[in-house]
């Protein structure tokens, strides 16, 4: 059993060696001042958001970008009350969700497809910020490359508390692996609160057909279809002003339900290589419990134990702060708790996706 945990341990190093060398070989897109040409049509699905929406728009009016290349629209997924758009310079539309599968936020981009007028969509949810050159840190990149379908950054706005820092870690080295698996050119993973792609992509691809029955993965399905089509064509965005800001979640429970909702559409990835990734870091993570387990029944000495968690350690760190460089350039916190706490809560995410269900935007989901 000690050698089946080592043959593991070596495994996931040489796996997060690989996406350290990725995210390395990705370099950082900085902006030249060429004039604003891409048409955006910027989409977000919303439910119940009338305290984040407010925010939000106030960051787009904010947007570095001529008023007349990109319009918003707002898909309202039944919200409990209707939410009053204000006047801005921008061209702002709210329509109301068409549903037709188990998966709301597919159903609401599908919904706004139907209105889109211009090339290309980006999308992002009602909870978020976006910096004054987010799109013209896209356009400034789509002018540059052949480009269909382009994934950028997503980071947290936290508060000093366990908990903020705790998901700023865990989505640190979801970001990691994602600009890790571009590089290596294996990509399987990005963010839906900041994806851009051609309309005339999402139709080729025949949009979320096929996975709609999943609540979530409106981004990795359609990311996964694209690059299994058009590899070439579907790059990374590393760039810090292209970055989108969001808030973490405010209770544990939350955090949970989030964690297993992100969990849940992992068994179904179209990715070989999402899957083994996925695969490794549970056994990672269950290596790491199963190592304590061993030292409390005494199969284990303490330097044994010691060498495990360091290597396990060392390898994480590479990618986290490299990772963490990029986001937010600010120092680490709660990095030695959290890495502790992280297998278990990890693990216990990963085992309960099997067969429980979760809750999202007050609705039940799952199993």
């Amino acid at each position: 059993m000690i050698l089946i945990l080592f043959v593991i341990l070596t495994i996931y190093v040489i796996s997060i060696g690989l996406l350290i060398y990725g995210f390395i070989r990705i370099k950082i897109h900085q902006k030249t001042n060429l004039k604003p040409q891409t048409n955006f049509t910027v989409i977000v699905p919303f439910r119940n958001e009338e305290e984040n929406l407010p925010n939000l728009l106030a960051s787009f009016s904010k947007l570095n970008y001529p008023n007349d290349l990109f319009e918003v629209i707002l898909v309202d997924d039944s919200s409990n009350e209707k939410f009053q758009v204000s006047s801005f310079k921008f061209q702002i539309s709210q329509i109301d969700n068409i549903r037709v599968s188990n998966s709301p936020k597919k159903d609401a981009i599908t919904t706004a497809m139907q209105y889109v007028k211009s090339d290309w969509v980006i999308t992002t949810d009602a909870d978020c910020i976006v910096t004054n050159n987010w799109l013209l840190s896209f356009d400034n990149y789509i002018q540059k490359n052949k480009v269909s379908m382009l994934a950028g950054a997503v980071s947290y706005s936290c508060k000093n508390s366990f908990l903020d820092h705790f998901q700023q870690l865990d989505l640190t080295s979801l970001q990691g692996a994602t600009i890790g698996s571009f590089g290596v050119k294996k990509a399987f993973m990005c963010n839906g609160a900041n994806f851009a792609y051609t309309k005339s992509l999402f139709e080729k691809v025949n949009g979320f057909s096929g996975n709609n029955k999943i609540a979530s993965g409106d981004d990795v399905f359609l990311l996964q279809k694209a690059v299994g089509l058009f590899p070439k064509e579907v790059h990374y965005l590393k760039a810090q002003e292209a970055i989108v800001l969001t808030k973490p979640t405010d209770d544990w429970k939350s955090l949970f339900h989030q964690r297993v909702r992100w969990a849940a559409k992992t068994s179904s990835y179209e990715s070989t290589f999402g899957k083994f990734l996925g695969l490794i870091v549970f056994f990672g993570n269950l290596s790491f419990i199963v190592a304590f387990v061993f030292l409390l029944f005494r199969r284990w000495s303490w330097q044994i134990l010691i060498v495990y968690v360091a290597v396990k350690f060392f390898i994480d760190f590479i990618l986290i702060y490299k990772t963490n460089q990029f986001l937010t350039k600010t120092k680490l916190k709660y990095l030695i708790l959290s890495s502790l706490f992280y297998p278990f809560f990890s693990t216990s995410v990963a085992l309960y996706s099997l067969f429980g269900a979760y809750e999202w935007k007050d609705r039940r989901f799952g199993k």
